[in-house]
């Protein structure tokens, strides 16, 4: 019988495909639902891992999926970020990421097939930090212009005009997706460099 965390980590995947389909509605409140859905999310990530340590509920299949659901999560995340035309995310930023993502993803189950599970290590664990920090910060930016746009009411709330903070969203938004994507791939180049003897990387060369 499947344990409380591994329940939490399977919830998050289900709940990145409802977070895709809310955020397919191009209005501020099909933002703001699926902004609640990931907050629920990442909660779960937080739970999961602390509920495990604390009952002693760590299992092999938690170590494997726990990173996954991880990736599954975020990869829908930052690809529906993308159709939000105010965020500025430039297409390369997302291929980075989860080249990244299918990469160590890959490497992990060629370890798994062979009796070894590789779990997140600290940099793997800042990166994603790092990456729903992004995700909460400019989704909730996204929410905020859209509603201003919707309602003009809410353009007084914006000194120097709407498109003015519009641009300087997009900007920040864009030098902050790049920055997250070098960490990302450098965290990646950490993973291949810890495991380099574990994944037999030598012999492959």
């Amino acid at each position: 019988m499947m344990n409380l965390p591994n329940k939490l980590t399977l919830a998050r995947c289900v709940m990145a495909l409802i977070f895709v389909g809310i955020m397919s509605f191009k209005n501020p409140f099909g933002y703001s639902a699926a902004y609640i859905l990931f907050i629920a999310a990442t909660l779960t990530d937080y739970y999961d891992g602390k509920i495990a340590r604390e009952r002693n509920l760590i299992t092999n299949f938690g170590k494997l999926f726990d990173p996954v659901a991880d990736k599954v999560l975020m990869s829908a995340a930052f690809i529906m970020l993308m159709t939000i035309p105010d965020l500025h995310i430039p297409g390369w930023t997302i291929v980075a990421i989860l080249a990244r993502e299918f990469l160590v993803t890959g490497a992990r189950t060629l370890a798994a097939a062979e009796g070894v599970i590789i779990g997140a290590d600290r940099w793997g664990k800042s990166k994603t930090v790092f990456q729903m920090i992004y995700v909460f910060t400019f989704l909730f930016l996204a929410i905020v212009i859209e509603l201003a746009d919707t309602y003009n009411a809410l353009g007084n709330l914006f000194p120097g005009g709407l498109e003015l903070h519009r641009w300087i969203i997009g900007w920040a938004s864009q030098l902050a997706i790049v920055l997250v994507a070098g960490f990302t791939v450098f965290s990646g180049a950490q993973f291949a460099k810890t495991n380099w003897k574990t994944l037999h990387l030598d012999s492959a060369l």
